[in-house]
């Protein structure tokens, strides 16, 4: 059956996610999402809750992780990138991660599965980083 008919569940997502121990394990993650019949999920800087979008404007929002962040009125590109490279390279937790995004900018991230790419943006909605998931 194609995913394309597929609603998931915010225990199917929260099932997939806590098989994610590091970065390393982010692309099986993505693929799990995918096959739940995930299209494209945003997570939201601010206070960490992320929405999950299938077809037919289907969408589930987790609640806040965390206590609410203020995000930097101008992007820092060169500076975000520096910081997603010490998080992706195991140098910082996710909560220092999400407050150095803040710093620099960024208010959300967007994942499209089928593009398999992760776009930060600013609180312009300025694309300001496109990474592309390795399969």
């Amino acid at each position: 059956m194609k995913n394309q008919q597929k609603l998931f569940t915010a225990n199917q997502i929260k099932k997939a996610h806590s098989k994610v121990k590091s970065g390393a394990d982010f692309p099986t993650y993505i693929q799990d999402l995918k096959e739940l019949g995930v299209t494209h999920y945003e997570t939201f800087v601010a206070d960490g809750h992320t929405d999950y979008y299938g077809v037919h404007d289907y969408i589930i929002r987790t609640p806040a992780k965390y206590a609410s962040l203020n995000i930097a009125k101008i992007s820092n590109r060169k500076e975000f990138q520096t910081h997603l490279k010490a998080h992706q390279d195991g140098k910082t937790d996710y909560p220092t991660f999400c407050n150095d995004a803040s710093n620099s900018g960024i208010e959300k991230w967007v994942v499209f599965m089928e593009e398999m790419t992760c776009t930060y943006f600013d609180k312009a909605n300025n694309s300001i980083l496109v990474e592309e998931i390795p399969h």
